[in-house]
């Protein structure tokens, strides 16, 4: 099946879903103590556990281009989201520190971008440690490109979001990629894979073909909450595997509430969360928050009070590497 039409494409999936979101975000059949700011969410955190949200997206469509903003079901999202909304959505919630999440800018805004979340970066008045940069290892200029970064402490890795129609099955692993990908290792920055479900086992190959690089699955493998497809899903588990079986590979749990049916409760996700927690192991999963997106289907409050009462009954230690140490120790902040 085509890039250009599977019908689990997450930036399809929110194509087609998003025109009823902004209802839906307002009526999630979830317990009270979802509600930003209530005395019920309070009491929920406590012992209270660090947040480090490693998928801060932010963009100021005055400075960038989103191509992907104009496409049809998205619209509410197809505006500024500025640090001040981030602090202002996640107040209360124990953001410690932030790791920005390229935002898919058109290719000549990438540079641009890198030079904005920098600056951002090193403005100590903002959560935000660390960045991963928008990039092309398939492009012919990537190399003296990503050069300029080399030596940035704030700049930890790249991502190209290889789910996107004009991005074929197999990108991933031609000859040009791989190289790149091996660079990124050597300069001691990571590569995210934001891929379709059913492609992870080419994730997998270009793991193994890039030992020294550290690589991070991003939204849980993109697998649909509400999807039926068996063969699919059994593609997914196969991919989550082979690629928890690498060392240099950690989850994201995130990403997947976009997909999730109105009306979802915490126990919808649970199994696609459960399943990558237990696959990578407590050592190699982490939070990320996947903010404004996110906002297609629920609030980051909601996010994080949903996966809070997924993984209640873990151990209070694990549930603190889950939330901010692991991630703090990935990136080095």
């Amino acid at each position: 099946m085509t890039a250009t039409h599977h019908q689990t494409d997450r930036r399809d999936f929110l194509a087609n879903t998003a025109a009823t979101a902004a209802a839906a975000a307002t009526s999630l059949a979830l317990p009270q103590f979802f509600t930003p700011g209530s005395a019920d969410a309070a009491e929920d955190a406590k012992p209270v556990i660090p947040i480090v949200d490693t998928h801060q997206h932010l963009w100021d469509l005055k400075k960038l281009t989103l191509p992907w903003l104009k496409n049809e079901g998205v619209q509410s999202i197809n505006r500024d989201f500025l640090m001040k909304d981030y602090l202002e959505s996640t107040k209360g919630l124990g953001v410690s520190k932030t790791v920005y999440m390229e935002v898919n800018v058109q290719h000549s805004h990438q540079e641009r971008e890198a030079e904005w979340v920098i600056g951002m970066c090193k403005d100590k008045s903002n959560p935000m440690k660390a960045a991963v940069i928008g990039g092309y290892p398939h492009d012919r200029g990537f190399k003296k490109y990503i050069r300029q970064y080399e030596d940035s402490n704030y700049v930890k890795g790249v991502r190209t979001v290889l789910h996107d129609p004009d991005r074929p099955t197999g990108l991933c692993l031609e000859k040009r990629f791989v190289k790149n990908v091996k660079l990124l290792g050597k300069m001691g920055m990571s590569f995210d894979l934001c891929m379709r479900p059913e492609e992870l086992a080419d994730g997998a190959k270009l793991v193994e073909k890039c030992p020294k690089t550290r690589f991070v699955v991003d939204h849980c493998g993109n697998m649909p909450v509400g999807s039926t497809d068996k063969s699919l899903r059994k593609k997914w588990m196969d991919g989550m595997k082979a690629l928890a079986s690498h060392e240099n590979v950690v989850c994201k749990i995130s990403g997947i509430v976009v997909t999730a049916p109105e009306g979802w409760k915490p126990a919808d996700l649970a199994p696609n969360m459960l399943f990558c927690i237990d696959t990578f192991g407590e050592d190699r999963a982490y939070f990320a928050g996947d903010w404004p997106v996110c906002r297609l289907r629920a609030t980051i409050a909601q996010w994080v009070g949903a996966l809070k009462t997924i993984v209640k009954d873990r151990p209070l230690t694990a549930q603190k590497k889950l939330f901010a140490g692991n991630a703090e120790k990935f990136y080095g902040i």
